[in-house]
């Protein structure tokens, strides 16, 4: 049984990247080919063997919960006009996993979404996921944290290498390696301009997390904009407990940006094995100066 049972997804935020697409529609059901953002994500905890997942939206969110849920009229449809393949496809969304939902009244961070799940997490670990990074390879990256979270029984994050020019949109780790792949934390530092950042580590969108982090949500003082960051919270939690960071094998798509996105969906859609091949015709045929 999985050491790991819990996942949480913030989904919030106001999608501001993507407007004017996300005035009426939250930037989570933004659809990759044919999936939304989010789902993808969903998959991959639950491919990662997690069994209860716990969504934390706000205002004009309801279309997660849509998404999520049994939808009668479209599945009686569906059976009548006999297409039993569509009819599995949507089932199997509402059947993927438990789903709970709650809602952070206001957008104060990343932090704050996490501190709002305290009563629904308890007092287990958890994961926490972005559904803005997506991340590909054959093992889950959430399945390859579970795997070093179990040696070491303690919160994990997820990083990547980063060019030093981009590096101050991160939150940047200070470690010693421990293991190929593995990092023993020292610091971590929210945001460094690319002259004072410790290491180009930066951590991206998934986390394990033990549920001492909560306390030290608890005592983060508000920044910029009264949000309350997660790395203040991991700072905090280094003076008590370890903290691992984990090099993830895999390829990041940063779908929170214009340019992730539409990388995103070229390179997803290139992978299907229905249209791949036609598509990728399509492309070369391209006449694009």
């Amino acid at each position: 049984m999985n050491a790991i049972r819990k996942a949480v997804f913030p989904a919030a935020g106001l999608g501001t990247r993507f407007l004017p697409a996300t005035k009426a529609q939250p930037k989570e059901m933004l659809p990759l080919v044919d999936k939304p953002i989010i789902q993808y994500v969903v998959e991959e905890a639950v491919e990662s063997g997690l069994d209860q997942i716990i969504i934390v939206t706000g205002r004009g969110k309801r279309a997660i919960e849509d998404h999520f849920d049994i939808s009668f009229e479209l599945e009686h449809v569906l059976a009548q006009k006999g297409d039993e393949e569509t009819l599995r496809a949507v089932r199997r969304i509402s059947d993927l996993a438990t789903i709970y939902y709650i809602r952070q009244k206001e957008p104060l961070g990343l932090g704050h979404a996490v501190a709002v799940t305290r009563e629904l997490v308890g007092d287990e670990p958890f994961a926490v996921l972005l559904s803005d990074d997506l991340i590909v390879h054959d093992v889950p990256c959430l399945r390859q944290m579970i795997e070093v979270y179990e040696r070491y029984q303690c919160s994990v994050v997820a990083v990547e290498r980063i060019p030093r020019e981009r590096i101050s949109g991160y939150g940047v780790i200070a470690g010693r390696p421990i293991e190929e792949r593995i990092y023993r934390l020292d610091d971590v530092v929210e945001k460094p301009a690319p002259e004072e950042a410790p290491s180009d580590l930066a951590i991206v969108g998934r986390y394990i997390l033990t549920p001492e982090i909560f306390d030290a949500l608890a005592k983060v003082k508000p920044g910029k904009g009264g949000e309350i960051q997660l790395t203040d919270a991991l700072r905090r939690l280094l003076k008590h407990q370890v903290i691992y960071a984990y090099e993830f094998q895999g390829i990041r798509y940063d779908a929170g940006t214009t340019l992730g996105f539409l990388k995103a969906a070229v390179e997803f859609a290139l992978r299907r094995p229905d249209i791949g091949e036609e598509f990728r015709t399509y492309l070369r045929s391209l006449n694009l100066g």
